[in-house]
């Protein structure tokens, strides 16, 4: 017999109104589906975003924030506002992903009183890497900022055991209160697989574009390639970016007229383009939650080449539905994307092999159920439902 469960108030934060749609729009839903009403919040003023919102049955706030850098002041002020924001609103859970509305909300959340208090690391990023003094110093005031907020949170949810394991080694977090998910799973219903397409080969990279992403090493990769196999075809999709470790246009436009790759901008929707796809790859030595987009090429069917690094190496059993190299080597890369050229029916084969892995693993029905539990909106009888 199901549990009763009584309807709370949730209210979700991220840094961008879109990813509260297209990552976080399944488990929004969910929250609403038991009954609990939900405010979403991001920095943006996105009539969009808003209505698609809406249509989840969930309402939309927001509370400015600079998503990059480190301004004490602005940090600030997101912080307040979100203070401001659960003061009006009054909820009984919150939850919050990415950097700042982690480390903010959970702060506001403490001066608000919210009774129940939780958090998605999504990737340690700039700030965990180990880069020069001022990346350094970075990462030390950001282990400060996470132990003050998430002391007692309910739970945090970690993406791959890596980051679960730095967290509690440097004592950012309570070991009992953190617990790993497999990413943030991938609907099956909307990414559907699809059969190998026809040659030639197409090897898509999905990526923001800064170098810790592997942009330059698939490039790199791509040329040599391309000197062998000219009938590949190579093509990178997302957005430029501001960060200081961005590609510039320039650069991305000069590979494009040596016809080694094909950019293809941005879209709202890489699902044709991973249908489109032979291989997918993401060379990244950035610190990886668990990439979205390599969720989504698993749904779709197609086999991954990705890096032996935190998050990206949940995605690949190596040599069964993918390869992994290691990080920053234009040579390993090289590598393993040869393979799908050399031996084409790996395709096929390692593709089936990604799709498997995604329905015993990823489906974001598992992984919302088990967030659910955990941050007490779905009773413990109705995890496997």
């Amino acid at each position: 017999m199901a549990q009763e469960h009584r309807a709370l108030k949730v209210m979700v934060a991220g840094n961008i109104a879109q990813s509260l749609v297209n990552f976080r729009g399944p488990l929004l839903q969910a929250m609403v589906e038991l009954g609990h009403e939900v405010v979403a919040v991001a920095p943006e003023d996105d009539g969009r975003y808003r209505e698609e919102l809406s249509h989840l049955g969930v309402d939309y706030r927001i509370a400015p924030l600079e998503r990059a850098g480190f301004n004490p002041a602005s940090d600030l002020r997101f912080m307040f506002a979100l203070r401001r924001l659960m003061a009006e609103e009054r909820p009984d859970v919150f939850l919050g992903y990415t950097i700042k509305p982690v480390i903010y909300g959970n702060l506001a959340a403490r001066l608000a009183g919210v009774p129940t208090r939780g958090a998605l690391i999504t990737g340690l990023g700039y700030a965990f890497g180990d880069g020069g003094p001022r990346q350094r110093l970075v990462g030390r005031v950001v282990s400060v900022l996470y132990r003050l907020a998430l002391a007692g949170a309910r739970v945090v949810f970690f993406q791959n055991p890596d980051d679960h394991d730095e967290f509690i080694r440097r004592r950012l977090v309570d070991p009992s209160r953190a617990t790993i998910v497999a990413g943030s799973g991938v609907d099956l219903d909307r990414f559907t697989s699809s059969a190998t397409p026809p040659p030639p080969p197409i090897f898509l990279l999905i990526a923001r574009l800064i170098r810790e992403k592997g942009i330059e090493k698939f490039v790199a990769a791509a040329r040599v390639l391309k000197e062998r196999h000219p009938e590949a075809r190579f093509q990178l999709l997302g957005p430029l970016d501001t960060n200081p470790t961005a590609v510039s246009q320039a650069w991305l436009e000069e590979q494009q007229s040596a016809g080694v790759i094909e950019y293809l901008g941005v879209t709202d929707d890489v699902r044709p383009l991973l249908h489109a796809a032979s291989v997918f790859v993401l060379p990244s030595y950035y610190r990886e939650g668990t990439p979205r987009t390599a969720l989504e090429a698993l749904a779709t069917g197609r086999p991954i080449v990705t890096t032996d690094a935190p998050g990206c190496r949940e995605t690949v059993v190596d040599g069964v539905n993918g390869f992994l190299v290691q990080p920053k080597d234009v040579q390993s890369l090289t590598q393993a994307m040869e393979r799908f050229l050399l031996e084409p029916e790996l395709v096929s084969v390692m593709g089936a092999a990604s799709l498997e892995l995604a329905r015993k693993k990823y489906d974001v029905r598992l992984v919302n159920a088990e967030m659910l539990h955990h941050l007490g909106l779905l009773p413990a009888d109705r995890v496997a439902d």
